[in-house]
Parts: C-alpha cells; sequence; structure tokens
C-alpha cells in the first residue's frame, strides 16, 4: 500500500479504440475524412449566415453559434485521437489531459444548451409567432449565448479543478480514445463520489433540464404543427424542426446511456462505441440537414459558392 501511495501518474497511455493495427488505420482515414466534413460543412454554415443577409434572423444566429461550437467540439477529440493511431503515440502528459477534459466538458454542455436554447426559439417561432419579435430579440439572444458560454466554462472549470485535486496512484492507462470524466474517475484512488459530487450534480441538472425544455417544446410545437390546415405549412415546419430534433435525439440519448449507466472498473467496448456516435456523428451530420433540408441555406449557400468563384474568376 505504501509502495502505491508513493507512485504519481504524470502521464497517461489511451488506449483508444479496440482493433487491429489495419483497422485502426482504416478508422483514422475515416474519422480525419469525417472531421474535414465537419469542419469545412460548418465553416460554410458560419460563412453562408455571416455574409447573406437574407439569413440575418435569430434562428441563423443560433446555428451559426451550433456550427462554431460543433467545430470546436470535434476538435477536441478527433484530431488527437488521428495523430495517436498514425504515430502511435498514445501518452498524453497530465496537463494535456486535463486540458482536453476542461474543453470537451465545456463544448459538449454549450452543444446541449444551443440546441435547448434553439428548441425555445422554434417554440416562440411556431406557437407564438406574432408574439415572436417581442419575446426574441438579438440584445437578448447576443446576451443569452455569452451567458451560456460563461455557465459552460465555469462548469468545466469546476470539473477540472476537482480532477486535478484527486489522487492517481494505480494505473495509468484510460480505456477510451480521449480524456472523458468517466475513465479518469475510475483510474482515482481518492474518494471520487464526494469529491466530484458538485461537479456531477451542476452537470446532471445542466442536462436534464435541457432534456426537459426540448420535449415540452418539442410537444407544442407538434401539436400546434397538426393544427395547421395546409399540408405546404406542416412541410415547411416539419422541415425546419426535424433536423433539429434529430441531431438532438442523437445527442442525448447516446449520452446519457454513458454517463448515466452504473459505473464499471473498466469501459465496455460499447461505452466506447457510443462516445463516437455523441461527439462525431452529430457534428458531421448538423451540416448536412441544415443545408439540405432547408431551401433558404441551400440557396444562400448557393449565391455564397457563387460569389467566391465570381472572384476567383476576376482575380484569375
Amino acid at each position: 500500500m505504501e509502495e502505491r501511495n508513493l507512485t504519481v501518474i504524470r502521464e497517461f497511455v489511451l488506449l483508444g479504440l479496440p482493433s487491429s493495427v489495419e483497422q485502426q488505420h482504416l478508422l483514422s482515414v475515416l474519422f480525419l475524412c469525417m472531421y474535414l466534413v465537419t469542419t469545412l460543412g460548418n465553416m460554410f454554415i458560419i460563412m453562408t449566415t455571416g455574409f447573406d443577409s437574407h439569413l440575418h434572423s435569430l434562428m441563423y444566429f443560433f446555428l451559426s453559434n451550433l456550427a462554431f461550437v460543433d467545430i470546436c467540439f470535434t476538435s477536441t477529440t478527433v484530431p488527437r485521437m488521428v495523430v495517436s493511431i498514425l504515430t502511435g503515440t498514445k501518452t498524453i502528459s497530465f496537463a494535456g489531459c486535463l486540458t482536453q477534459l476542461f474543453f470537451f466538458v465545456s463544448f459538449v454542455n454549450m452543444d446541449s444548451l444551443l440546441l435547448c436554447v434553439m428548441a425555445y426559439d422554434r417554440y416562440v417561432a411556431i406557437c407564438h409567432p406574432l408574439r415572436y419579435t417581442a419575446i426574441m430579440n438579438l440584445r437578448l439572444c447576443v446576451q443569452l449565448v455569452a451567458g451560456l458560454w460563461l455557465v459552460t466554462y465555469l462548469h468545466a472549470l469546476l470539473h477540472t479543478s476537482l480532477i486535478a485535486h484527486l489522487s492517481f496512484c494505480a494505473s495509468n492507462i484510460i480505456h477510451h480514445f480521449f480524456c472523458d470524466l468517466n475513465p479518469l474517475l475510475q483510474l482515482s484512488c481518492s474518494e471520487t463520489l464526494m469529491v466530484m459530487y458538485p461537479g456531477i450534480g451542476v452537470g446532471a441538472y445542466l442536462s436534464i433540464s435541457c432534456f426537459i425544455c426540448i420535449v415540452i417544446s418539442y410537444i407544442y410545437i407538434f401539436s400546434t404543427v397538426l393544427k395547421i390546415p395546409t399540408t405546404k405549412s406542416q412541410s415547411k415546419a416539419f422541415s425546419t424542426c426535424l433536423p433539429h430534433l434529430i441531431i438532438f435525439t442523437v445527442f442525448i440519448i447516446t449520452a446519457f446511456f454513458v454517463y448515466l449507466k452504473p459505473p464499471s472498473n473498466t469501459p465496455s467496448v460499447t461505452d466506447r462505441l457510443l462516445s463516437v456516435i455523441y461527439t462525431v456523428i452529430p457534428p458531421v451530420f448538423n451540416p448536412v440537414f441544415y443545408n439540405l433540408q432547408n431551401k433558404d441555406m441551400k440557396h444562400a449557400l448557393i449565391r455564397l459558392l457563387r460569389k467566391i468563384y465570381s472572384q476567383e474568376a476576376y482575380f484569375i
């Protein structure tokens, strides 16, 4: 016991996803392609909503913020995982692990809170269209998003500081592809539940509140949409809401399964695969859904591409 207490963990080993060497190289190519699709697709959303005056509305303001968060969200895990597979370097320093955890918690919280705010925005727009401009305005939404960033960073700082005060005196092998909360808690030899209770409590409160808010918003949205007499109007309303609902469903169900199930000594293969789903899949399909299902976005994207092409042709 004394030898164990004298052992200080200065770095961790990220095992990654369980697979053979050939499969890991194939996965690295796949994840790199998905990361590039995520980054370029969401950058197009940011550029389109920023430069096209037809999209200067609150819905696209939230969408551009979501696109930025999705880029940052995947950037905290995927590039490090791809480099680890290609170079064979699986070690990460203690400080690097805490940094990755800080940004991961920040962006995963911001993602869920933005989805919650977007659901409320759609609820007001569809259920109370005449009062929309009175309830939602740009100044309020900017202040709201700034407040969400502050909340997420404070929560991430709380998590990271609590993890930093834990003792890691046994194994330094993390059965995961990034420094996530549960695998780190499983490696600690401290009384983790009591130490991490404030961070876990705040995180559970934010997640459950977002879930309840989104569910209630969509209950009212769908009940209102089904009362619309024309099929065309129903189709337009559903095309606006369904992509958001699909992204939320994939994100929240997989995250809930990973974090709310009873803890185990070693994360299962299913846990790691589900972590891939909620960290990689939603950011990839977010630009696809919003660009292909939204006519305004498609037209704005076409105008942006034409503008870029015309400028390149002018310089040539």
